[in-house]
């Protein structure tokens, strides 16, 4: 069945599917809700206020490439919220490859971007397609910050953090433990260098006396996305949650999956932290509440006679993530993008133009920027 809807929202039962349809819905752009599960999917969508008002349609649709690719044909763009994305991302991507469609996810996983850059994005490119992971607060807000660093001629080297108070849901805590199998990189001289994974810091957040413990979080997107990038030869990204309490507890679980689990098989290494996963989150956390569930970006760009530092102060960071899916699709519904193939969100759609979007609904402030030569 070929879709005449220009977007695909696969996983839309889960958190960020469910938010990904409701900013849809504000952008008045029609959608096809799709998944594993009919039934969850319709009940999801029947509690988004207003969903009538937008022409929408709910699929259910086995996880195999063939019936994505038959559901994905004509459409424009498929927004891939089904994670773990090294685990479940090929099927989704070489149908969107098949299909002809533009390619969305959420992910922060290194390993998968790596993966996706290297086997699909030369494909992608070669038929004027987009492959864009990890469109999210927690990549794209702080690329934003630096893209607007890197607007000042001579800056060479991003220091990133990436912080929000609140809680992981259920798909972002099943990915968080995916990732802990996985090395995680920085750019260091235009070269991907391991972290050390017991790594941590103490972080001066900007807006708050207190300090915050931060680790690389998997590496994050940034240094993948700048790698390739001539103004660029350094990126270093460390983040986190806001509560204390619960990165220590990210922090220990590190080191129990170095010590106990990565010596194990591969197959057994999922299973025992598909466990932790379950035990650490098995439910959706409640909505997210702005007065609650803030964030702050914060990026120094340095280079040899200059230096600029910028912070994005904002809130509900899942909002965040799905208002730049829906915007990303509008976009591509449009026209094309900035840049085909394997891009980041900024890359593909401007970061401008993302900030705009973001601010207009509320979700962060205008960015405070310093500059120093």
């Amino acid at each position: 069945m070929a879709t005449k809807k220009p977007v695909i929202v696969y996983g839309a039962n889960g958190y960020t599917g469910r938010l990904v349809c409701e900013y849809l819905r504000e952008l008045h752009l029609p959608f096809i809700a799709a998944g594993r599960n009919k039934k969850k999917i319709q009940e999801v969508l029947d509690k988004v206020p207003g969903i009538e008002t937008v022409d929408h349609e709910v699929v259910e649709v086995p996880h195999e490439v063939g019936a994505l690719t038959e559901l994905f044909r004509g459409a424009k763009v498929v927004s891939n919220l089904v994670g773990p994305f090294i685990k479940h991302g090929p099927e989704v991507v070489e149908a969107c490859l098949a299909a002809g469609t533009h390619y969305l996810d959420a992910t922060g996983e290194q390993d998968w971007l790596l993966d996706a850059q290297t086997r699909w994005g030369d494909k992608f490119a070669a038929k004027g397609l987009l492959l864009s992971p990890g469109v999210a607060q927690m990549y794209t807000t702080g690329e934003i910050a630096a893209q607007l660093c890197l607007e000042k001629p001579g800056l060479d080297t991003l220091d990133i953090l990436v912080l929000w108070k609140g809680f992981p849901t259920y798909a972002s805590t099943q990915t968080i433990f995916t990732i802990l199998k996985a090395d995680w990189f920085h750019l260091q001289n235009n070269q991907l260098v391991k972290w050390d994974p017991l790594m941590t810091a103490e972080a001066v957040v900007p807006g708050q006396h207190e300090t915050a413990l931060v680790l690389p979080w998997g590496g994050t997107s940034h240094p993948i996305w700048f790698k390739n990038d001539p103004r660029v030869i350094s990126v270093k990204a460390l983040g986190g949650v806001l509560d204390r309490s619960v990165m220590k507890g990210v922090a220990a679980t590190v080191q129990m999956v170095e010590e106990k689990i990565k010596p194990l098989s591969k197959d057994q290494q999922e299973i025992e932290l598909g466990k932790i996963a379950a035990s650490v989150q098995a439910a959706m956390p409640p909505r997210e509440n702005p007065r609650v569930n803030t964030s702050v970006d914060s990026v120094y760009a340095t280079g040899p006679l200059g230096r600029a530092h910028c912070v994005i102060h904002g809130n509900s960071n899942y909002k965040q993530t799905g208002l730049l899916q829906a915007y990303a699709a509008l976009s591509l519904s449009q026209q094309p993008p900035k840049r085909v193939g394997f891009a980041s969100a900024c890359q593909a759609f401007g970061h401008r133009e993302l900030l705009g979007i973001l601010r207009s609904f509320g979700l962060v402030l205008e960015p405070s920027i310093t500059f120093q030569s």
